[in-house]
C-alpha cells in the first residue's frame, strides 16, 4: 500500500521520480543464503548433536522394549510382563519430554542467532544506503511483482559476507 502511493506521487512528478531511490530486502533469502547464517546454523548443529544422540539412544531402547514386550510378553510371568509395561512407558514420556525440551530449545538458539543476524543486517542495509544515497530501503514480504533494479539483497549479502 505505501509502495503504491509511492510509486503514484513519483509517477506525477517527473522531477522527484529522478531524485527518489528506492530498494527492497529479501531478509528471508539472508537469512537462508549469507555466509553468517549458515555459519549460525551450523553451529546450533554441532551444539544439539548431542541432545540429538541421547534422544536417538532413547528411541532405540524403547523400540527393544517393545519388541521384547512383542516377542516374550505371553510368556513371561505377570510381574515382569508388567514391569517390562511400565518401563516402556515411562520411557515413552521421556523420550516425549526430551524431544519437546529439544525442540523449544533449539527455537530459542535460532531466534538468538537470527536476531543477531538481523541486527547486523540492518547495520549492513544502513551502510548501503549511505554510501548509495538510498531515500527509502523496504523488507521484501510477499510482493507480487518488484524489478530486480532495485533488490538489494545480493549487496547485503555481500556486505555481510565481508564483515
Amino acid at each position: 500500500m505505501i509502495l503504491l502511493v509511492i510509486a503514484g506521487f513519483v509517477a506525477n512528478s517527473p522531477v522527484l521520480a529522478e531524485a527518489i531511490k528506492i530498494g527492497v530486502v529479501n531478509t528471508e533469502r539472508i537469512l537462508r543464503e549469507s555466509m553468517p547464517a549458515i555459519q549460525a546454523q551450523k553451529k546450533i548443529e554441532q551444539e544439539f548433536i548431542p541432545r540429538d544422540e541421547e534422544i536417538k539412544k532413547m528411541a532405540l531402547q524403547a523400540k527393544n522394549l517393545q519388541d521384547k514386550l512383542e516377542k516374550s510378553g505371553m510368556t513371561m510371568e505377570e510381574n515382569e510382563r508388567r514391569n517390562l509395561e511400565r518401563n516402556l512407558a515411562n520411557l515413552s514420556r521421556e523420550y516425549q519430554r526430551a524431544q519437546r525440551q529439544m525442540r523449544e530449545d533449539l527455537s530459542v538458539r535460532q531466534n538468538e542467532e537470527y536476531s543477531t543476524i538481523l541486527e547486523r543486517t540492518n547495520r549492513a542495509i544502513d551502510q548501503i544506503a549511505e554510501k548509495e544515497r538510498y531515500d527509502l530501503i523496504l523488507q521484501l514480504q510477499d510482493s507480487v511483482y518488484r524489478s530486480q533494479r532495485i533488490d538489494i539483497t545480493d549487496k547485503v549479502i555481500q556486505v555481510l559476507e565481508n564483515e
